[in-house]
């Protein structure tokens, strides 16, 4: 009997005890160890299309670039198979409504298309982002057991305070500025990634199935049905 219990108490674990995220708040990741992340999106150029002056040109601003930069970056290149089967149907649905015969027949030669360059291959679709951290203190100082103690809190245990978060968050700030800026130099946008966007992302990482299906409800939705429940 104790055995089955011990069974099922394992089984009943939250996957949030997990992850190393406590909490997304205010464009913010807040990992368990203490530190905080903020999360670009940049865009891409097609550097075979440049001429070779062009090519070295953005070579030499993103060495620049990397050799201004005091603190450590994580570039994620996500790579997903491009679902487009939601915008044929969208797309046959015009084309019923459609009421001229000429851009009818265009949409369905379209449609034809699009569904023969499907049928080729998988149709990838990448999107790049750059990881920006702010750890307040060295992880070299602390022990294997303190580190093992933090790994296993929980990550209600260890919600950041709204004093020092600020504080940590306007370092991080101008760490974001930098980097925004010297990737402007390079030829790419880059845009921080809001609270919304942080939780869709990380969502679409650890559920890459059920995201296709299932769309997240929008984070102020989420907030006020959580005041409604404390009522």
């Amino acid at each position: 009997m104790g055995k089955k219990k011990l069974n099922t108490s394992k089984i009943n674990v939250s996957t949030q005890a997990c992850l190393d995220i406590a909490e997304i708040k205010k464009n913010t990741v807040i990992l368990k160890d203490g530190t905080i992340r903020a999360v670009l999106m940049v865009s891409s150029i097609n550097f075979a299309l440049k001429s070779e002056d062009e090519q070295n040109a953005i070579v030499s601003a993103y060495v620049n670039f990397l050799n201004n930069l005091d603190f450590p970056l994580q570039i994620v290149i996500q790579s997903r198979e491009l679902d487009i089967d939601e915008y044929v149907d969208r797309l046959k649905k015009r084309r019923r409504n459609q009421t001229n015969e000429l851009l009818k027949m265009q949409t369905s030669e379209y449609i034809q298309y699009i569904e023969e360059l499907v049928s080729l291959g998988r149709i990838m679709n990448k999107r790049f982002y750059v990881t920006i951290p702010f750890d307040p203190l060295s992880d070299t100082h602390k022990s294997f057991f303190a580190s093992l103690t933090e790994a296993l809190k929980p990550a209600t245990l260890i919600k950041m305070r709204a004093k020092k978060f600020k504080r940590y968050r306007e370092k991080l700030d101008r760490r974001v500025e930098a980097v925004i800026s010297g990737l402007g130099s390079v030829g790419l946008n880059a845009v921080e990634l809001d609270t919304q966007g942080l939780i869709e992302l990380f969502y679409n990482v650890y559920n890459p199935i059920t995201s296709k299906h299932e769309n997240l409800i929008n984070v102020d939705q989420m907030r006020l049905r959580t005041d409604e429940n404390n009522f």
